[in-house]
């Protein structure tokens, strides 16, 4: 049976554009307008705190993972208690390939690797589908290796290094997602996954989504009423049954129309769709942009200069 997580992991595909080694000594505070790119970071030494767009701030340990799909405004600041007032917390130097916060000369209180993803697909309906607004997973070993491993590919020239980056972006999102200290508190993909009645119709939704579903069928596959099911399937994932089945089906036009992958009448049969025109009213629908001219730069009329 097809994993929804690992196909929607593999469709985004993730690279890594951007990625720093940092440290922090006495009162330090690093502040962050963001461009609402997806970043993550992982606490390598020491501690920190980190509060996202405003919202109340989180202490990070040694070993924790934090995964931000989209944050427009950061701070990430000092635990230290004691400190010399006369000390710039701002103070930014360059000390080899690291980047010191504070106190150039101290011991380091806190070291950390953080990375700027980006996504090949540009579907933020999946992104936000799948992530929560602030994913802090605790004291995974595993993770903060795979994020040194990642930094040292991307850093380095060596063959194939874009797919080997792919993979190994596509695996930390797993490993994070799927983590036991991830914490579900906020409604998505991945809490419906996880529920024992939901997670199979989500399944099945993903196995064959050119089956003509019901909510009665879907229903039927959760061992729920039909009401139940349509309210818990909503308080978990945020979306109701048809609205993610639709989400999903334009999605994977989507991957298919950049890919290439059919013609428009192929595509159309794969997603559930009896004809070529009844997709493109659904897509143009949904989209904004008719199914032909998806993905297509915007053609522009060159001016005609004046004389």
């Amino acid at each position: 049976m097809i994993d929804p997580l690992a196909e929607i992991v593999s469709m985004l595909q993730p690279s890594l554009p951007f990625s720093k080694a940092a440290s922090g000594s006495g009162n330090w505070r690093v502040d962050g307008a963001g461009d609402g790119s997806p970043f993550f970071a992982v606490i390598l030494e020491g501690s920190a705190r980190l509060a996202i767009n405003g919202q109340p701030g989180i202490a990070l340990e040694e070993n924790d993972f934090v995964l931000i799909p989209a944050a427009c405004r950061f701070t990430m600041s000092s635990n230290a208690e004691n400190t010399d007032e006369a000390d710039d917390p701002l103070r930014v130097t360059r000390l080899g390939d690291e980047t010191r916060h504070g106190d150039p000369t101290g011991m380091p209180n806190m070291r950390v690797l953080i990375g700027r993803l980006a996504f090949g697909s540009p579907d933020t309906t999946l992104v936000f589908a799948l992530l929560p607004r602030l994913l802090h997973v605790r004291g995974q070993a595993r993770l903060t290796a795979l994020v040194q491993m990642i930094r040292e590919e991307a850093q380095g020239d060596r063959p194939a290094r874009e797919i080997v980056l792919e993979r190994q972006l596509q695996l930390l999102l797993i490993e994070a997602l799927r983590s036991d200290s991830a914490g579900l508190e906020a409604p998505g993909l991945l809490r419906g996954l996880t529920d024992k009645n939901l997670g199979p119709s989500i399944r099945q939704m993903h196995e064959n989504p050119a089956k003509a579903w019901t909510i009665e069928e879907l229903a039927s596959t959760a061992m729920l009423s039909r009401s139940v099911f349509f309210d818990r399937f909503q308080k978990q994932t945020g979306m109701a049954p048809m609205e993610y089945l639709l989400s999903w089906r334009m999605a994977l036009a989507k991957d298919m129309l950049r890919r290439k992958d059919g013609g428009m009448k192929e595509i159309a049969r794969r997603i559930g769709y009896g004809s070529a025109s009844a997709f493109s009213v659904a897509f143009s629908r949904f989209v904004g942009v008719a199914p032909s001219q998806y993905g297509h730069p915007i053609q522009r009329v060159p001016k005609v200069p004046t004389t």
